[in-house]
């Protein structure tokens, strides 16, 4: 059997089972509907029997009363219609048959005594058709056991068919996945020779001096802004030692003044000229007022040198500030010159396509190797599904059934 027939042969075998049914239940259905129609004339007759008239007066006011609601829970239950459908007939004679019961169990009880034959009688109807239906319940056990199967063996139908279809869906989508890794294998190459190609351009020559020159103002720059940074890291920790001073003295003030200045001399970017100047004019005279009194002992030579003369060092500060200004935006045009020329510009371009390639490579590298994972475990399915489908047809047919795949996945 090839795999487009399992459907066929389900619903075949399901066919068969059912047919075989119908005709299984035929005879019971027949018996159930005489026995319920006898069953019916038995309640009918219910209905004008005389009571015993030795019975005991109780019992027979007890009878009176309840004779009238036990024919009406019978009548209750036997007006149900039974259909046409085997199971739907099955599941309404059941139905029935609880209604009886339960009529017998109730109003029935008081009635045993008063019309023991007519309730003896009633009770044999209603076993008849519990008999009848007995039968028709294996019939239906029978029958739903292959249902059940042919279900359970439709599932595992549609768990190979799927993982068939997923498997030759995996040819497809690695070799889009080859496609696209070829493409940007072949654009990295492509860059990397337009790269060297740029990278001996004639035109870059003639940076080699614009580069110098740019790595000269650099360097010049960070020179000055260590001196300029050794020169206010000084200053300032001799400005600390004034602050307690004037604070021990409750000079607010000077204390306020000196704090401005070591804000401005300790601030990561390097002070405006003219702010600089005039915060050590003001701070320095009374920095010095305190060394010249004693109050302030100045530690080494480079104390020494800057408090030597205070008028000095400001301007030496101030132009400090002034020079690197002016060497910041030298450097700042330099470097914009040459990230403006065009083969440097198409180069860095370059490089941010070649790093976004690479990023896309990895991507679809990794892909590529859950897919194939996800392959070889697809592949070690195919097989066990089928065996699994053909275990569960052999259950139906209760027989081995040869099974065949006439369109194996390719691979």
């Amino acid at each position: 059997m090839t795999l487009e027939k399992v459907t066929s042969w389900l619903d075949e075998q399901e066919s068969t089972a059912r047919e075989t049914f119908h005709e299984e239940v035929q005879e019971p259905i027949g018996n159930i509907r005489n026995a319920m129609a006898n069953l019916q004339l038995t309640v009918n007759n219910l209905k004008g029997a005389e009571q015993d008239p030795e019975n005991h007066p109780k019992i027979r006011s007890i009878a009176k009363n309840s004779l009238p609601l036990f024919i009406r829970a019978m009548n209750s239950s036997l007006a149900k219609e039974l259909p046409s459908d085997p199971e739907a007939f099955y599941t309404v004679a059941i139905e029935c048959v609880k209604g009886c019961l339960n009529a017998v169990r109730g109003q029935g009880r008081y009635l045993l005594v008063a019309f023991p034959d007519e309730m003896k009688e009633t009770k044999s109807g209603i076993d008849a058709i519990g008999r009848e239906i007995n039968v028709m319940t294996k019939a239906i056990g029978r029958f739903k056991e292959v249902t059940t199967r042919a279900d359970a063996a439709r599932i595992a139908y549609a768990a190979l068919c799927d993982a068939r279809k997923n498997l030759e869906r995996s040819y497809g989508k690695e070799e889009r996945l080859k496609a696209r890794l070829g493409e940007i294998t072949e654009h990295l190459s492509t860059i990397a020779a337009e790269t060297a190609r740029l990278s001996i351009d004639p035109s870059l020559e003639a940076l080699d001096a614009d580069r110098a020159r740019c790595a000269e103002l650099v360097r010049q720059r960070d020179n000055l802004l260590r001196h300029y940074a050794s020169l206010t890291m000084t200053t300032s920790h001799v400005f600390r030692k004034a602050e307690k001073i004037a604070t021990r003295k409750h000079l607010s003030k000077e204390v306020h003044t000196l704090k401005d200045a070591m804000d401005i001399l300790s601030d990561h970017e390097v002070a405006d000229a003219e702010t600089v100047a005039r915060a050590l004019d003001m701070a320095c005279p009374l920095v010095q007022k305190m060394i010249d009194e004693g109050d302030i002992v100045l530690k080494n030579k480079e104390e020494r040198t800057v408090f030597s003369d205070t008028g000095k060092f400001s301007g030496e500060v101030s132009g400090l500030c002034t020079r690197y200004r002016e060497l910041e935006k030298q450097c700042r045009e330099a470097e914009e010159g040459l990230l403006s020329h065009p083969v440097l510009a198409r180069l860095r371009s370059l490089e941010r396509e070649k790093e976004q390639l690479k990023g896309m490579r990895v991507h679809e590298e990794e892909g590529q190797k859950d897919l194939l994972e996800w392959r070889t475990k697809l592949q070690t399915s195919v097989p066990l599904l089928q065996e699994e489908l053909v275990k569960k047809m052999e259950e139906m047919a209760g027989e081995t059934v040869q099974f065949q795949m006439n369109e194996p996945v390719r691979g």
